[in-house]
């Protein structure tokens, strides 16, 4: 199974870089895992000019990278809890998950993907978001493999 993670964010080492490379390496052994961060001059002086530019400018960053089955994190997505989000990886073996900059995502691009949905009521950073969807990720692996973590 191969794993796509695209974000909107410059690509920098943080304090988070860790935890996401540690659940990398835990996801690995069920999984190929990427993760991907897309921040480009356009998408820079579009986010300066105002959010609808933004939003065009994610779609179109993340246009070429639709391909497998496509699932978009947007707050306005259906809540899954960990049990129904597993089943997400029996779908297919290609998943791309997408995270958008500060903006979010247009209506056209959400209508694309396969599947939108939100990891919480509650509003996260991108990059503590990402921690969250590498952590479910792990623990769905855990559950398919009744692996003692999820418990």
């Amino acid at each position: 199974m191969k794993i796509n993670i695209y974000t909107i964010n410059r690509s920098k080492q943080d304090e988070f870089t860790n935890i996401v490379k540690n659940y990398q390496k835990r996801i690995s052994k069920y999984a190929q895992i990427k993760d991907i961060s897309i921040f480009n001059k356009k998408i820079s002086k579009a986010q300066n000019i105002g959010k609808k530019h933004a939003k065009s400018a994610y779609t179109e960053a993340f246009l070429p990278y639709m391909k497998g089955y496509n699932i978009a994190l947007d707050p306005h997505g259906k809540e899954l809890n960990s049990l129904k989000f597993y089943k997400i990886f029996d779908i297919t073996t290609k998943l791309n998950f997408f995270i958008a900059g500060a903006f979010g995502f247009e209506d056209a691009f959400l209508a694309k993907c396969d599947s939108v949905i939100s990891l919480s009521q509650l509003t996260f950073g991108h990059k503590i978001a990402k921690v969250i969807l590498y952590e479910q990720i792990y623990r769905s692996f855990s559950i398919k493999n009744n692996h003692p973590y999820h418990k």
